[in-house]
């Protein structure tokens, strides 16, 4: 195992920031180390202390003036679509037909879907992403090829095979019972497996009947352990059609809840066209909208709405959503979400964004005890940023005077190129800046 002392300014949060000068809801250590043994956290804290507990020889990585924080979380995204990013010119119910249908049928071939996993690991990798929940296309293919690669990098991530058996091609329809049948032997095959989580993911109510809703209840039950992902009121068609087919529904998310499918473990993609009662019902049962921003932008889907989620205490979290979402990385995300809110009279301050990315995204998935912040005993999923990664964020961070504007400057205007290195379960993978030191005592004698 990788037994490490990363250097660096390190940054975690503690709770929800209530604003953008609230110092009490993250700890911050300007000259700041994480030691890490056996892919856990052992020690967080000031350089020195840290270093004193480390003793004898650990191998020392030194990223100053970087920023060290946990590894990004994205709560909903779609692997099988990872080739179809930047497909041009439809709202959402054309843009599934068009592209995605014809995308996903592709893997039913073991060799294809084996390609795009490992390809789509190394991007969410690339951007400082550590763990995704993610949906897999309806082969079982496509399951084994994502958490095969997921375990070959061990990285944390939650999948599931969708379940469809109406209003898609024939080649990408199962049945309630073959839906059932799958689910059950993948979630035996790979929930709880390493790192693996499972996630029931019955794709949404246009693209199941009440049988197969039923035999997602049945699932949900027989497996409270796992995760279920599925669609809500993304776009107003969307709506209209879901409710015609569930005429005796009050409303979508009256369809989930009358399957017993709203849970604290339920993660509902998008969440945009709700009413007060529905978002109530969310509250009640603790399940999660999902927050989308560039990719509810790209399809002109419409603008979630935060502060109505809060008022009424329902949970959210936030998601790139590729492929209709148009990047991998969580800062190009957040910067669209602060449009989004901005656009509704909302403030997204730059800690409430970071907060959303690591510990507020693990909260809601009730992993908080594993990952999204740095503490003793977490999983050492940590990633590295570079504020100064572009030539204008340079330019620009001359000027900055705080840690909130500094947090802002890589929101607004980062990507991929600032993450500087990304560490899963304590082993490097981006392998990009950073010094190391073999011998921890040249270190200490440095200071």
């Amino acid at each position: 195992m990788n037994d490490l002392l990363i250097r660096g300014r390190v940054l975690t949060f503690v709770r929800e920031p209530q604003g953008v000068d609230d110092s009490e809801s993250y700890q911050f250590y300007e000259d700041g180390a994480v030691l890490v043994i056996s892919g856990r956290i052992s020690a967080v804290g000031h350089h020195r202390d840290v270093a004193a507990e480390a003793g004898g020889r650990v191998q020392v990585v030194d990223h100053r003036p970087h920023l060290v924080l946990p590894g990004l979380i994205d709560t909903h995204l779609h692997f099988p679509q990872t080739q179809a990013i930047a497909s041009y010119g439809a709202q959402l119910l054309e843009w599934l037909n068009t592209y995605i249908f014809v995308e996903e049928q592709k893997f039913r071939e073991g060799e294809h879907a084996a390609f795009i996993a490992g390809r789509f690991m190394d991007e969410l990798i690339s951007n400082g992403t550590t763990t995704a929940v993610a949906y897999c296309s309806v082969h079982p293919e496509s399951v084994d090829a994502f958490f095969t690669a997921a375990e070959e990098r061990n990285m944390l991530m939650i999948g599931g095979k969708v379940m469809m058996d109406r209003n898609a091609p024939d080649a990408l329809r199962d049945t309630p019972q073959t839906g059932y049948d799958e689910t059950k032997r993948l979630i035996g095959k790979w929930h709880g497996r390493g790192r693996a989580q499972y996630a029931i993911s019955p794709r949404f109510a246009i693209t199941s009947t009440p049988q197969q809703m039923e035999i997602a209840r049945v699932l949900a039950a027989e497996h409270p352990e796992c995760y279920v992902q599925t669609h809500l009121s993304e776009n107003r068609d969307e709506i209209a059609f879901a409710t015609s087919l569930y005429p005796a529904a009050r409303d979508y998310t009256d369809i989930y809840a009358r399957y017993d499918l709203l849970g604290r473990k339920t993660l509902l993609g998008h969440c945009i066209y709700l009413s007060d009662r529905e978002v109530s019902l969310l509250a009640e049962t603790g399940a999660i909208g999902v927050f989308c921003p560039t990719s509810n932008l790209f399809l002109g889907s419409g603008l979630f709405d935060r502060d109505r989620f809060d008022r009424l205490g329902a949970r959210f979290s936030v998601a790139t959503d590729v492929g209709a979402g148009t990047s991998f990385s969580m800062l190009e995300t957040m910067d669209q979400a602060y449009k989004i809110l901005h656009l509704q009279g909302q403030r997204l301050s730059p800690l409430n964004s970071f907060y959303r990315m690591t510990l507020g995204n693990a909260q809601a998935l009730e992993l908080e005890h594993r990952i999204g912040s740095l503490h003793v005993g977490a999983d050492a999923d940590i990633v590295v940023l570079d504020s100064r990664a572009k030539s204008a964020m340079e330019l620009r961070m001359q000027v900055a005077s705080s840690l909130a504007e500094e947090l802002f400057v890589l929101q607004t205007m980062g990507d991929d190129r600032c993450v500087a290195e990304v560490y899963v379960a304590g082993k490097p993978m981006k392998r990009a800046t950073g010094r190391v030191a073999v011998g921890q005592e040249r270190e200490l004698e440095a200071m």
